[in-house]
């Protein structure tokens, strides 16, 4: 029996040197597919070789605490190659979240992408 293909968890776009990640996902609550995520972040950093990653959240409604530890990661990752991590379109919940967990301090977050693309 053969598994089904994986469905893509996120879709990237490049716009010059950033590379723009938007979630597909509405909830990102699973394990697996947190999983899948990061590696797929991370590959962008450690085999893609991007350094200016902006992630949108604009279709995000949901998000775990377990997704929040692969964000701190990649950040950590970005700046290990002398980048930049961006979030923008954070909707109030979740950004409630990161300003409960400080994480509003760690990452740099903007409104829209317009003003995202304008900070790297």
């Amino acid at each position: 029996m053969s598994t089904p293909p994986r469905r893509r968890r996120l879709e990237v776009e490049d716009s010059g040197e950033i590379t723009i990640v938007n979630f597909i996902d509405r909830k990102i609550l699973d394990e697996q597919n947190i999983q899948k995520i990061g590696e797929d972040l991370f590959s962008l950093v450690e085999e893609l070789g991007r350094k200016k990653v902006l992630l949108n959240f604009s279709n995000v409604e949901y998000l775990s605490s377990a997704a929040l530890g692969k964000f701190i990661t990649l950040n950590k990752k970005v700046q290990a190659v002398g980048g930049k991590l961006v979030m923008c379109n954070i909707n109030d919940d979740i950004f409630e979240v990161f300003e409960i967990t400080k994480l509003n301090k760690l990452f740099n977050i903007q409104k829209d992408e317009q003003t995202a693309l304008q900070t790297f």
